[in-house]
């Protein structure tokens, strides 16, 4: 297996939880490191999870080894910290969104405390569907810009649709804005974290 390149910030104190955040299109490592200090978001310098055919439908075949990589970089870095996946939650930005989705709803793997979906999607690919069954103790927080030129608002709602579905707990967010995190949905998305990460 490739290497993922990672930035890892460890607690200040005693851990009580792990939050792996996955990169947008186009940007690396660093993108989201700053959620430590309040989700910062920089630009669009670098990689890809997958291959793009159009917005919301990636290609099987770059999907599944980022999928498999992504998946055996979660257990590894759950053996490293000792933290569980009860006590994580998988988020992102963008395709970032897409890649925690999919690993945190894919089937036959571990249920996570929380997917964070920021300007993504649920993704429609061939060898791969959500299993909301196992995933009750699940909870998502979706965040999304009512005039994102990117990936349009539609698939944040049409994610809300599938999760409202089944018994997974979904705090949703819409905003004014474009393809960014909008700054004053950060208070809403640190809170939903503090609470969703277990005691």
């Amino acid at each position: 297996m490739e290497q993922l390149i990672n930035i890892q910030r460890p607690a200040s104190g005693e851990p009580e939880g792990l939050l792996v955040l996955h990169h947008g299109r186009g940007s690396d490592e660093n993108d989201l490191i700053g959620i430590a200090d309040l989700l910062t978001l920089d630009g669009w310098p670098g990689n890809h999870w997958y291959i793009v055919p159009r917005v919301g439908h990636p290609d099987p075949a770059s999907f599944a080894i980022a999928y498999q990589q992504l998946s055996d970089f979660h257990e590894q870095i759950w053996q490293e910290t000792g933290i569980a996946p009860d006590r994580t939650i998988l988020g992102g930005f963008s395709m970032g969104s897409v890649m925690s989705f999919a690993t945190g709803l894919g089937d036959q793997r571990p249920v996570v405390a929380g997917i964070l979906g920021l300007s993504g999607f649920i993704p429609t690919v061939d060898g791969w569907q959500p299993n909301f069954v196992e995933r009750t103790d699940t909870s998502v927080l979706i965040a999304h810009g009512t005039e994102d030129p990117v990936i349009s608002i539609e698939f944040a709602r049409a994610a809300k649709e599938l999760i409202e579905a089944s018994d997974l707990e979904l705090e949703y967010h819409e905003a004014a804005g474009g393809h960014q995190i909008n700054p004053n949905q950060l208070p809403l998305i640190v809170d939903w974290i503090d609470r969703t990460l277990p005691r």
